[in-house]
């Protein structure tokens, strides 16, 4: 029997979508119904659905968020399910899904639309029973498809200038960190840490408002809460789960590059 998850802040459409879905494909088992991209992610790798419709605005985290910290932590073996994203209307997000050939729908969900998608869905589920084998080559797929529609983003703001000093402030002091000191940051709670050879600080402000600041060529995001200066890595080990270890220069601990960003460490 097939699996699916609803991620939908909205309860009136979220409800319709999972009647319409009862209808459309009775075979189906809606495993959870939540209303918040941390929510979503949580049921998903807990429940393993087969597929997960994700609104794109939610509380907590975005449906493309919510997809990205899904790929990351995904556990190996189980095929990594089947996205259908579910968006009001704006044609740079679909754009995006038609350039990636990314399952969409549109508020308010049509249902002959709906019906087109339940039928892909019911074909890709058949073919990845047939042939499982393919599951490493369908998260592959998933992770390049996820990797552009978080960079997709639709028009481009104009950049902000990029950071050359850091201001981290402890009671009444100020400490200047230059940039060219800061060898990573690191999400933690409302924080980042900003992580250089000798010591440690912490700032509020979030990651997403820090890297359009940051040269993409000289800074690396390499997981959904770290960034990386790229000249400070030393050496990149792939594991077994597609996962890659990083060694520092100038500091002892590892740090973990995502299935979502190994593909910036190949050799040359």
């Amino acid at each position: 029997m097939p699996t699916a998850l609803i991620a939908e802040d909205e309860p009136l459409l979220a409800a319709a979508l999972r009647a319409d879905l009862a209808r459309l494909w009775p075979e189906l088992d809606v495993l959870a119904v939540v209303g918040d991209g941390h929510s979503a992610v949580a049921q998903a790798l807990q429940r393993r659905p087969q597929v997960c419709f994700f609104d794109i605005r939610m509380p907590g985290c975005s449906g493309l968020e919510a997809a990205q910290a899904l790929a990351e932590d995904w556990p190996d073996g189980p095929p990594f399910p089947l996205l259908v994203f579910i968006t009001a209307y704006d044609q740079y997000a679909l754009q995006a899904f038609e350039a990636q050939a990314v399952d969409y729908l549109v508020k308010p969900v049509n249902g002959e639309r709906l019906q087109a998608c339940v039928q892909r869905l019911a074909r890709r589920l058949v073919l990845q029973q047939a042939a499982p084998e393919a599951t490493t080559a369908g998260l592959d797929l998933a992770l390049a498809q996820i990797r552009s529609l978080l960079g997709s983003g639709g028009p481009a703001a104009p950049a902000p200038p990029r950071l050359e000093v850091i201001q981290a402030g402890v009671g009444n002091v100020v400490h200047m960190v230059p940039i060219d000191e800061v060898l990573y940051f690191e999400a933690a709670d409302k924080y980042l840490r900003v992580v250089t050879a000798e010591r440690e600080h912490l700032i509020r402000l979030s990651l997403r408002e820090l890297l359009p600041q940051l040269d993409p060529a000289r800074y690396w995001q390499v997981h959904r809460s770290l960034v990386v200066r790229a000249s400070a890595i030393a050496t990149a080990q792939r594991d077994e789960s597609g996962k890659v270890i990083l060694s520092l220069r100038g500091r002892p601990e590892r740090l973990t590059a995502s299935r979502l960003y190994a593909h910036l460490f190949k050799g040359m």
